[in-house]
């Protein structure tokens, strides 16, 4: 069976695991998603993530990262473009997430990148998802 929404699959799928506190979350591998892996470990969102295979398509395995509190990092994590109803934003539109606590996920000519990158970069884009 096809999938609309990977994007929204995978971040419903670390949402899930944070709210039952896993230590870790696998879903299916695709080069988008092993992207928007990269940046939430670069951002210190999660601690890493793996490119598994399985015999088939592969898994993506993310390892999720608590507070001391065994509180999750991540405390949203929200899709804001979607299939039905694309988001773009210019350099000047790029929303600032909880006054730079947070970050949003760009898609851009350049690549996929967070909000800072994408205002150093003076590039706009597809605004995929926000995370704090």
């Amino acid at each position: 069976m096809s999938m609309t929404d990977p994007v929204a699959d995978m971040l419903t799928r670390i949402r899930n695991a944070c709210l039952a506190r896993h230590r870790r979350v696998d879903m299916p591998v695709s080069k988008l998603k092993v992207e928007i892996a990269r940046l939430l470990r670069d951002n210190h969102y999660i601690q890493e993530f793996q490119v598994l295979d399985d015999g088939r398509h592969g898994l993506l395995r993310l390892y999720l990262k608590y507070h001391s509190g065994d509180e999750p990092v991540i405390r949203e994590l929200r899709r804001v473009s979607t299939p039905g109803l694309r988001r773009y934003v210019g350099v000047q539109q790029i929303p600032r997430v909880r006054n730079g606590l947070g970050m949003a996920i760009l898609s851009t000519p350049k690549g996929l990148m967070s909000d800072r990158d994408a205002r150093t970069a003076h590039l706009g884009g597809e605004l995929l998802a926000v995370v704090w």
